[in-house]
């Protein structure tokens, strides 16, 4: 768990050095890690959010209680789902990264791969989750290295149902703001995941941390 650690500072040295004008006798050498605890959120800040919802994902507008579909949605008027819900995670990501600290810049990308909230039906009756998943990943603006590799998260919510529902929609909390909110808090926890503590010289010939470093509903 260490070494994984301090992988982390050695990648995010890489990103810090990649600014700098380099020569060749000394692309090799050494530098001192900071020496104090830190958490990624103090270190990194999102330069650039990128949002893809693949068109393959399969959209259901089926007046069902649980349609087989990739992306099912009815927090707003039947339109783009793609659009819709690639907005609603744009939105979320800035709502995280704002809360970024950091000197070291990343581009934060974000793949959706489901996004199946609750029909009508479904809704006003029995409630359920709103089943959601995403691939996130956190990449060098200028190398396009990854500071962190590729992970996929689980971010489902339980959604309300019945009078809960009605409740909710009558003091304007709805499916899209808790969806929004939700997603901001996950995305933000998964980027503060990575710790980076006291670590020892490291060389910038780094490489990026394994899928499975850090926190949260990562499977």
């Amino acid at each position: 768990m260490k070494m994984m650690k301090a992988a982390m500072i050695a990648v995010l040295g890489f990103s810090v050095s990649g600014c700098a004008t380099l020569d060749v006798a000394t692309r090799n050498a050494s530098f001192a890690a900071p020496q104090q605890s830190q958490t990624l959120n103090q270190i990194v800040g999102i330069s650039d959010v990128k949002v893809t919802v693949s068109h393959e994902l399969r959209v259901s507008e089926a007046a069902l209680f649980y349609p087989v579909a990739d992306i099912v949605w009815r927090g707003e008027a039947r339109g783009d789902r793609y659009q819709q819900v690639g907005a609603i995670f744009q939105e979320s990501a800035s709502k995280a990264s704002a809360a970024l600290e950091g000197e070291t810049k990343a581009n934060l990308e974000i793949d959706v791969l489901r996004f199946h909230a609750l029909t009508d039906k479904a809704r006003y009756t029995v409630g359920g989750v709103h089943s959601i998943s995403f691939m996130m990943r956190l990449k060098d603006p200028q190398t396009g290295v990854d500071l962190i590799a590729p992970r996929k998260i689980k971010a489902d919510l339980k959604a309300y149902g019945g009078q809960d529902a009605i409740a909710a929609d009558a003091r304007g909390e709805t499916q899209k703001l808790r969806i929004t909110q939700h997603l901001a808090n996950v995305i933000r926890a998964e980027i503060a995941g990575g710790v980076a503590v006291e670590a020892p010289v490291v060389t910038r010939n780094a490489v990026a941390l394994p899928a499975n470093a850090g926190i949260g509903g990562v499977y």
